[in-house]
C-alpha cells in the first residue's frame, strides 16, 4: 500500500487527498473514476485495489485523505529529485511535465527566482506568468539570464547590439509593470568569438527548488520536444546554484542589461 502511493508524484497525491476528503472520489472505485479525480493521469493498477482494500476496512475518504497527507509530508524530506519530460507520454509511466513544473515554481515563488534560458520566442507568451507574478508580489527579487547575440553581418559595436536587445526587451518582449534583473554574458558579442555562450537552462525557486532542463522558454520546448530535466527539492542544492549565478555576476561574467 505504501509503496503505491509513494510511487505516484506528489502533484498527484495531492489531488488524490483532495478529491477523497471533498468526496469527488468515493465507491465504488474504479480506474476511470480514479484517473478522472486525478485529472486524467495514468493510474497505477494496485492504486484501485488500494482504494478498494480501505473500502472493506470502512476507511472514510476523509481518513484517507489524511493518511495520504501525511505520507506525503514524510516523504517530502526524503524525495529530493523527480525527472520532468516534454513530448509523448510513455504509456505506463508517471513524469512531471516541464510546462507543469515551471509554472508550479513561478506560481509558488515567494521571496527570489533565478532562470536561466538559452533563447525565447514570442517574449510576452513566453513571460506572460513571470510578469503577472511579479506584479502580484513586487517585493520578489526575480533575476533572468538571457543570451544575446548579433545577428548575421552586424558589425555593430557591443554596446549598440545590448542597447537593441535592451529596447526590444523591455517594449516588446516583457509583458508586466514590475520589471527583473536581466544579465547576459557579453562573449557572445564578441565578434570572432562564439555566438552563444550563455546555454544554462535552470530555475531557482526562494532557493529550495532547483530545476534543471534541456527545455527553453518556448512553446516547443515546454509542449511538444523531447526534453529531459531533474526537479531538485533540496535547500542545499538550489542555494549552492544560486551562488554560483552571483559568483558570476559578481566577478562581472555576467553583465547587467540596461533597464530602458
Amino acid at each position: 500500500m505504501t509503496r503505491t502511493l509513494l510511487s505516484l508524484p506528489p502533484y498527484i497525491r495531492s489531488r488524490l487527498a483532495d478529491a477523497l476528503a471533498t468526496g469527488g472520489l468515493a465507491p465504488p472505485f474504479t480506474e476511470f473514476s480514479v484517473r478522472a479525480a486525478i485529472g486524467g493521469a495514468e493510474v497505477p493498477p494496485d492504486l484501485v485495489r488500494v482504494l478498494r482494500d480501505w473500502e472493506r476496512e470502512g476507511v472514510t475518504g476523509r481518513v484517507a485523505s489524511l493518511w495520504i497527507r501525511s505520507l506525503g509530508e514524510a516523504a517530502s524530506s526524503v524525495e529530493r529529485a523527480r525527472l520532468v519530460w516534454t513530448g509523448p507520454s510513455a504509456k505506463g509511466l508517471l513524469s512531471r511535465n516541464t510546462r507543469q513544473v515551471y509554472e508550479e515554481l513561478v506560481r509558488g515563488a515567494r521571496r527570489t527566482l533565478w532562470i536561466s534560458s538559452y533563447t525565447y520566442f514570442h517574449g510576452p507568451e513566453a513571460f506572460r506568468l513571470l510578469a503577472k507574478r511579479m506584479d502580484e508580489l513586487p517585493g520578489m527579487r526575480v533575476t533572468l539570464m538571457l543570451n544575446i547575440r548579433r545577428s548575421s553581418g552586424d558589425s555593430s559595436s557591443l554596446e549598440d547590439v545590448v542597447s537593441r536587445f535592451a529596447d526590444r526587451f523591455w517594449k516588446e518582449d516583457w509583458p508586466g509593470g514590475t520589471r527583473p534583473v536581466v544579465y547576459y554574458d557579453p562573449r557572445s558579442l564578441d565578434r570572432d568569438g562564439p555566438a552563444s555562450v550563455l546555454h544554462a537552462k535552470a530555475v531557482v525557486a526562494d532557493e529550495e527548488r532547483l530545476f534543471v532542463t534541456s527545455a527553453n522558454l518556448t512553446e516547443a520546448a515546454m509542449d511538444r520536444n523531447i526534453e529531459i530535466g531533474v526537479l531538485f527539492r533540496d535547500r542545499t542544492l538550489a542555494r549552492t546554484a544560486v551562488a554560483h549565478f552571483r559568483g558570476l555576476v559578481d566577478q562581472e561574467f555576467l553583465h547587467r542589461l540596461p533597464n530602458g
